[in-house]
C-alpha cells in the first residue's frame, strides 16, 4: 500500500455520505445504515476525479473515441496484477456495462430458448437478465463451502446439452455473493467440463481487482483450454464507477470470429465520460486500489470479530475477494416466508434481512433473490467506514436481545 494514500474506507462522514444520490443512500429512510447495494462508502481516486474534473472543464463530453485506449490500459493492469499477458486489445469489444455486455455475448453464442447454466446461489440479475434475453437459466449449485461443485457442474452442462443445440455458462470470478475466489486448478477443470460437453463460457470478472490478502485471481481466459471462452471486465465496482458506465467483453483467441459479430451499436451504450473514467483508473489507480484493498482486508477481520461478539449464532466464511459478506442466518430461526428460494430483484427482502432491516435498522440483501441455497443467508456489504460497519453490526446483535 502506498503509504500516502489513506484508506478510502475511512474518509468520508455518515453526514457526507448522506448528501449522495445514488442508489446506495437514497432508497431507505436516514434512520437506516445501508449495508446491502454493491455501492462503496468512499471518495473517488484522485487520478480519476481529476480526469474528470479537467474533462467537464475542457467540455470535452462528447461521444467515446473507441475502445483502444481502455484495452491497452486494462492489458497493462492484467499483466502487472496477474501476470497475465494475454489480452490484446484486437480481441476486445466496447459494452455499456458488464452486464449488458454479457447478454449481448450470450446472444452470440446461443439461440433463444437455449440453456444458460450459473451456479446458485449467485448475483440476481444473472436470473433476470438471461430470462429477458429469450434464455433459460440451468441451475449448478455450489457445494457446502460456497465454491463451485465441480460434479453438479458437469451434471448440469449434460442435462442443458439434452435439451439445448448451444449452452453457455456464465461464470462468476470471483464470485458473487460468497466471496470465493476461484483457484487455477478449479478453472482448469472448468474448462476441461466446458470442453467435453461444448459449453461455451462467459466470464463476469467485474470483482476481479478486488482479491484481498490470502488469495490470487486468475483470470479464466488465462486457463489452457479456455480458448472459446468470454470475459467482461470494467473497473466499476473496484474504484466505485457504478455511475460512469463502460466495460469490455474479451475474447479467447478461438472466439474473436463470434466477438466481430457484436452490433456495432453496443458500442454507443457507453459514455465518453465513462471510458475516460476506466482507462485512468486501470492506469493511474493501482495506488488507491492498494490502499482500498488494505482497507476491506481490516474491514473482513472486523467483521468476523464483531459477529463473534455479537451474532455467535451465525456461520460465515471470510470472503477471499469482493467486499461482500454472505452471513448465514439459519440458526436464527427466521425463515423465509413459505420457503422462499428462488431469484428475485436485490431489493426484495424477506427472512432475515427483513428482520434486521424492522428491528435494526440495517439494510442488507436478502439471501433468497441469489437463487437456490440462498434462503436464510443474508450478504452484507462492508465496504463501509469500521464507525459505520461496527456500529450496524452492534444494532443487530442488540435487535435479537430485545
Amino acid at each position: 500500500m502506498s503509504p500516502s494514500i489513506a484508506n478510502p474506507l475511512e474518509q468520508l462522514t455518515v453526514e457526507q455520505l448522506r448528501q449522495r444520490t445514488s442508489m446506495k443512500w437514497t432508497v431507505y429512510p436516514a434512520d437506516v445504515l445501508p449495508l446491502w447495494v454493491a455501492e462503496m462508502d468512499v471518495p473517488l481516486a484522485e487520478p480519476i476525479a481529476e480526469a474528470l474534473h479537467q474533462a467537464v472543464a475542457r467540455g470535452d463530453t462528447g461521444y467515446p473515441p473507441g475502445r483502444r485506449a481502455y484495452a491497452e490500459a486494462l492489458a497493462g493492469f492484467a499483466a502487472r496484477r496477474w501476470g497475465w499477458d494475454g489480452l490484446t486489445a484486437q480481441r476486445t469489444a466496447l459494452v455499456p456495462d458488464v452486464m449488458l455486455g454479457i447478454v449481448e455475448v450470450l446472444r452470440l453464442v446461443t439461440a433463444p430458448g437455449d440453456a444458460v447454466v450459473i451456479n446458485s446461489p449467485v448475483y440476481p440479475p444473472f436470473y433476470a437478465f438471461i430470462t429477458n434475453a429469450g434464455r433459460r437459466v440451468v441451475e449448478a449449485p455450489l457445494d457446502g463451502t460456497g465454491r463451485v461443485d465441480l460434479a453438479v457442474l458437469g451434471e448440469a452442462f449434460a442435462s442443458a446439452a439434452k435439451t439445448s443445440d448451444r449452452v453457455a455458462y456464465l461464470l462468476c470470478n470471483p464470485h458473487n455473493p460468497t466471496g470465493v475466489v476461484h483457484s487455477a486448478d478449479e478453472l482448469g477443470q472448468i474448462a476441461a467440463l466446458a470442453h467435453t460437453h461444448k459449453v461455451r463460457v462467459v466470464a463476469d470478472e467485474i470483482h476481479a481487482p478486488l482479491v484481498l490478502p490470502g488469495a490470487d485471481f486468475t483470470p479464466y481466459l488465462s486457463v489452457p483450454g479456455a480458448e472459446d471462452a468470454f470475459a467482461v471486465v470494467s473497473a466499476s465496482k473496484a474504484w466505485n464507477l457504478a455511475g460512469l458506465k463502460a466495460a469490455l467483453a474479451v475474447a479467447g483467441p478461438a472466439a474473436q470470429a463470434d466477438l466481430d459479430r457484436m452490433p456495432e451499436e453496443v458500442s454507443h451504450g457507453p459514455s465518453h465520460l465513462g471510458v475516460l473514467a476506466h482507462t485512468v483508473a486501470f492506469n493511474e489507480g493501482e495506488p488507491w486500489l492498494d490502499a482500498l484493498l488494505a482497507g476491506l482486508a481490516a474491514n473482513r477481520d472486523l467483521l468476523g470479530q464483531l459477529l463473534t461478539e455479537h451474532l455467535p449464532q451465525v456461520g460465515y466464511s471470510p470472503p477471499q475477494g469482493t467486499y461482500l459478506a454472505w452471513i448465514d442466518c439459519r440458526p436464527l430461526g427466521f425463515d423465509d416466508p413459505d420457503g422462499a428460494d428462488g431469484p428475485g430483484i436485490v431489493s426484495e427482502l424477506a427472512g432475515p434481512a427483513r428482520v434486521f432491516l424492522d428491528r435494526a435498522r440495517v439494510a442488507l440483501s436478502s439471501g433468497h433473490v441469489f437463487g437456490s441455497g440462498g434462503a436464510g443467508h443474508i450478504r452484507l456489504n462492508f465496504a463501509t467506514s469500521p464507525a459505520i460497519l461496527t456500529e450496524a453490526v452492534t444494532r443487530m446483535g442488540r435487535s435479537l436481545r430485545g
